[in-house]
């Protein structure tokens, strides 16, 4: 799955599989008595009983498992709970049935089982990632945050763990503390390119867009060129005033999958190339594909002031469409300082 970053990263990668290592355990001996055996005492069938539970409970988590491979995920949920009441302490129950509810896409039905099974077994590293994992598709990213930490406490060569860290932390805004696990990521994985991505998506975070080029682009090598990792790979060539490469990746991000987004980047390209009536081309083309999208409302205004001065301030036409297109933008967004600026000299 991937996600929303802030902006200027478009995606970044988040494993949401199956939890890593689950699988069925507990259980007993279920040979019978021999004929003829004396019957247990009163107190011998008292200690029997919780063991018979124990064995019992183990029994429908298979029995679970079994349903919900075969698509019968409420009998499962139904199974589970039932091993939940005869014991309480299965940890794997409560897994099995919050990553039926995960995958669902009902986290508020996964989350408080993830939290009872990590909270009855702390060093249960399933429980602890199962948790961060719901907890981050929740949005409730410091929680989440936490709970990774205490994951990789247990196992710190989880890739799936140090990944999604990672992601969190670029997702609150701090890429310097997830850098670490960005990193682990891809020692962990060399050849994941989702691993690569969040690397990429970080070092750009921190302002580093050489290494995060050389990881979009080691990205590129060993996954499909997903528009998302094009845009962010585009904005890298930017940075570093590479625009004729930032032109042609985002040609292809048109190509394969045309946007609002894409276009405006584009324009912002082309302009810097000096390729001014082509940038004001993908400008206008990005408003009609989403005219909400106040940066490409705010490329039309540049691109036309530009013509408007150039002609000795002569064209009326093109002040008129800047002083149109910086109304629109600063009626979508507000807070935009270097718009209302331009629209005191040029407003009137």
């Amino acid at each position: 799955m991937r996600i929303a970053t802030k902006p200027g990263f478009v995606v970044v990668a988040l494993a949401v599989g199956s939890l890593p290592g689950c699988g069925v355990w507990g259980g007993g001996s279920n040979d019978m008595a021999d004929a003829g055996t004396t019957a247990p005492s009163h107190s011998a069938r008292g200690a029997a009983e919780p063991a018979s539970n124990t064995f019992a409970a183990s029994a429908a988590v298979t029995s679970a498992r079994q349903m919900r491979a075969e698509g019968r995920a409420d009998d499962a949920l139904a199974e589970l709970e039932r091993a939940i009441e005869l014991n309480p302490e299965l940890t794997l129950a409560y897994l099995e049935a919050g990553d039926i509810h995960r995958e669902r896409g009902d986290y508020d039905r996964a989350e408080p089982l993830y939290a009872e099974a990590s909270r009855r077994d702390p060093t249960n590293f399933q429980a602890q990632y199962g948790h961060g994992l719901v907890l981050q598709l929740m949005g409730r990213l410091q929680d989440a945050i936490g709970a990774y930490l205490r994951a990789l406490s247990i196992d710190p060569n989880s890739f799936d763990a140090n990944l999604n860290l990672a992601t969190a932390f670029l997702q609150i805004g701090e890429p310097s503390q997830g850098l670490t696990y960005a990193q682990r990521a891809v020692q962990l994985r060399p050849e994941d390119g989702a691993a690569r991505t969040n690397l990429g998506a970080t070092y750009a975070a921190l302002g580093q867009y050489d290494a995060a080029i050389a990881e979009y682009e080691a990205a590129a090598e060993r996954m499909a060129m997903t528009p998302e990792l094009l845009l962010n790979l585009a904005d890298a060539y930017g940075r570093v005033g590479r625009h004729a490469e930032m032109a042609g990746t985002l040609r292809e991000v048109i190509r394969r999958d045309p946007s609002a987004t894409a276009y405006e980047r584009l324009g912002s390209a082309l302009f810097r190339n000096k390729q001014y009536p082509d940038a004001l081309a993908a400008f206008e083309q990005a408003v009609r594909l989403d005219p909400s999208h106040y940066p490409a409302h705010n490329g039309v205004a540049v691109c036309s002031l530009n013509r408007y001065l150039w002609s000795n301030r002569t064209d009326q036409a093109a002040l008129t469409k800047a002083r149109q297109a910086m109304q629109t933008s600063l009626a979508i967004k507000q807070n935009q300082p270097k718009i209302v600026d331009l629209m005191s000299k040029y407003g009137r």
